[in-house]
């Protein structure tokens, strides 16, 4: 018997029937409401222009990955079954309409704030995007300069024949369709195609950003529109009758068949190039193409009408960021908020003495991701440290982490590292990152069959005069020094000795592929973490019904998981008062007469990316912490390896639990879900509270207690030791 039929046996078929059957919110209508929470950013006016226009560059990015992963997914499973229904009640069918139908108004919304206030305001900054039908002389000439230097030598097109096979496009590349007059000379003119197709992919070689010289401020071109003005360049003695801008999508939801892959690494580079050569879930085209233009790639990539998405603006937004990172328009940004350091880590000792002292406990990106980088430095160099063993799913491109890692093998440590090669959109890095590692002799393992290794832990074993220790790191997010800037995550520095002897069986069971042994403090997934956070929120309830004061304090990027779920209904039926911090995804309905009514819903968009899962259970009093790297979703819980870990030591307990219950302070960046799955935003009363701020501002005064310390503290030099 597994965990999950363990757990699901003290939930009886009698008590599940007591919940309504409409209880659980769409997936994918709910990620969609997620991404309108971002979009909203975008047409924020109280928000720096450059920060608006980056948000909705960021709505734009996500919006490629849904369609790439869930659209691409939903049309799968429409293939092999088009009456499943999901939780929510939808077949495969209708959710395909209702996120067609979702994602056209979603689209015409991103647009509309580009045209409407993005690109005017940007324009008032001197910011300009070109219109080469409506520029000067002197630009036309500088124009086409820049496509005689930079465009043209490189940049091809490719005839279409109708007894070849259609070129193979790149997956969100921009292209052009060009229509030309038919150059056949046939007898019949009324039976000849009046007309022939190219494409020319744009591909990444020249930058889609043409910048162009300006007086003052900045101007640019897009590239699409350069190649378009100057399109006839490429097809002399042609007449070119149509030239259409156009980006398809490719389903990305591809993964490896591990029981017929002998070799993972094979398989997983064979996946690589089976995404190249996927279904096209997406048809992005400029809104004016013709009907005899979109009817021919239509047809060509066997699309439908739900498919296919006009828009009345440029291609592929994320061309945005470019702007945002334009050097001189600070004034549109936002401040610059470092990263601060922690009073507990005395920069003038190693961290192994820090950590040796008490448990460090670190919010990012308010305080820094630099300890972390930083014990596995010195951990690579260090004559007493041992091992080193580190799980790594995401990481940088170019890794100061990787980088320590080959060196300690290189100075003779034992180090061991789980490589997920699995892990979507950085399998090829992961690769490259576990190839290297091996050359250098890193033991590396290739994540587990059949389960992704999602967990954020590295141990490192170190000889001391009391004997071994291991000191050890915990996170909520992935060992990336740059993401760690940008999302708000949590991380554990400790050597308590239970933690670690828990961590070490927990790792050697994953590498060693052997049976998991039972832990004593913390909870894996997917043997015990599924049943753990179950028989958590049950031991609420039971408490409640006995008349004891009940909580539970949750965030989360996503609550998808249905047997989750309705253990939480039932806490909310008994009386537990629950607030739940969800990022993302929120298949829950709070709020509902009978089933809800104790449950509130939050989301908070704001700066910085909401990446930490943090538990909190009040437990009769004696309050039970964790952080983990899971969502409550059944991949998380049934299809990764995941670990949840308490916060014991009391100075990290409470600086968890200020910044848990900060957030729903939050009147500035907050929504609130509703019952029927809408999200309103929190509006300022008395006074406005900003949590993201707020727990900068926090860290910014523990950074300055330091200073004030160092500036009132007389610290003598002292001589060197006689040898």
């Amino acid at each position: 018997m597994n965990s999950k039929q363990a757990s699901s046996q003290k939930t009886s078929s009698h008590d599940r029937d007591k919940l309504p059957g409409d209880r659980f919110i769409n997936r994918e209508l709910s990620w969609l409401e997620f991404n309108e929470r971002v979009l909203d950013q975008a047409a924020d006016n109280s928000l720096p222009l450059l920060e608006r226009a980056k948000f909705l560059a960021i709505s734009s990015s996500n919006l490629d990955e849904f369609m790439m992963v869930r659209v691409g997914s939903l049309q799968m499973q429409y293939q092999r079954n088009t009456m499943v229904r999901d939780a929510s009640g939808l077949t495969v069918g209708e959710q395909l309409l209702a996120v067609a139908h979702r994602c056209e108004v979603f689209t015409n919304r991103q647009y509309s704030i580009l045209s409407e206030a993005l690109e005017p305001s940007l324009a008032e900054h001197e910011i300009h995007r070109i219109d080469l039908n409506q520029c000067s002389e002197r630009c036309l000439e500088a124009a086409e300069r820049r496509f005689r230097n930079d465009v043209l030598a490189v940049i091809s097109p490719q005839a279409i024949f109708e007894e070849r096979p259609f070129p193979l496009l790149q997956g969100l590349g921009v292209h052009l369709c060009i229509r030309l007059k038919s150059g056949k000379q046939t007898g019949d003119e009324s039976e000849a195609n009046p007309w022939e197709f190219a494409v020319i992919p744009l591909g990444r070689t020249v930058p889609r950003v043409v910048l162009m010289p300006s007086d003052r401020g900045h101007s640019y071109l897009l590239l699409e529109d350069l190649i378009k003005h100057h399109i006839d360049e490429f097809f002399p003695g042609r007449e070119v009758i149509e030239c259409v801008t156009f980006r398809i999508t490719r389903n990305a939801d591809i993964e490896l068949q591990e029981d017929a892959a002998a070799d993972l690494m094979i398989g997983m580079e064979e996946v690589l190039e089976s995404r190249r050569q996927s279904r096209v879930t997406r048809l992005e085209y400029s809104h004016d193409a013709s009907d005899a233009t979109l009817a021919f790639l239509s047809e060509k990539m066997h699309l439908r009408g739900q498919d296919l998405y006009p828009t009345a603006g440029p291609l592929d937004l994320s061309y945005l960021f470019t702007l945002h990172g334009l050097e001189g328009f600070d004034a549109l940004r936002d401040e610059a908020w470092p990263p601060q350091r922690v009073s507990s880590i005395d920069p003038s000792e190693n961290m192994f003495s820090s950590i040796s002292r008490d448990d460090i406990l670190l919010l990012h990106p308010y305080e820094s991701f630099d300890p972390v980088v930083r014990l596995i430095e010195e951990a690579a160099i260090d004559p007493d440290v041992l091992a080193i063993k580190q799980v790594l799913y995401r990481t940088s491109r170019n890794s100061p982490i990787v980088a320590a890692l080959k060196r300690a093998a290189k100075n003779g440590k034992y180090v061991s590292v789980i490589v997920e090669l699995k892990a979507r959109f950085d399998e090829a890095r992961n690769i490259e990152w576990a190839q290297e590692m091996e050359q250098t002799g890193v033991q590396v393992i290739y994540g587990i069959r059949g389960l992704k290794t999602h967990a954020k832990i590295c141990i490192i074993v170190r000889r001391e005069p009391q004997g071994i220790v291991r000191y050890m790191h915990f996170g909520t997010g992935n060992y990336n020094e740059v993401t760690a800037t940008l999302y708000g995550d949590v991380s554990l520095l400790t050597c308590n000795e239970e933690l670690g002897s828990d961590a070490s069986a927990f790792f050697n069971a994953v590498t060693g592929a052997s049976q998991p042994q039972k832990l004593r403090h913390l909870d894996s997934a997917p043997t015990t973490l599924r049943k753990r956070i179950v028989d958590l929120i049950n031991a609420e309830t039971l408490r409640c019904r006995e008349g004891q004061r009940a909580e539970i304090v949750a965030k989360l990027n996503a609550l998808v998981d249905t047997e989750v779920i309705d253990a939480l209904y039932r806490a909310s039926q008994a009386g537990v008062k629950i607030l739940l911090n969800i990022r993302g995804v929120c298949c829950l309905r709070p709020g509902v007469a009978g089933l809800s009514e104790t449950i509130r819903v939050i989301s908070i968009v704001d700066r910085f990316l909401e990446h930490a899962r943090i538990f909190y259970f009040r437990h009769g009093g004696d309050s039970e912490l964790f952080i983990s790297s899971a969502d409550w979703m059944p991949r998380n819980l049934d299809r990764r390896v995941e670990i949840m870990v308490p916060i014991d030591d009391p100075v990290c307990r409470e600086k968890v639990m200020d910044s848990l219950f900060t957030y729903f302070q939050d009147n500035c960046n907050s929504w609130e879900m509703q019952a029927d799955g809408a999200y309103n935003r929190t509006q300022p009363q008395s006074h406005s509270v900003r949590s993201q701020d707020l727990l900068y501002q926090r860290a910014c005064q523990a950074t300055e207690q330091i200073r004030q310390k160092l500036r009132t503290t007389f610290e003598t030099h002292e001589p060197p030791e006689h040898r």
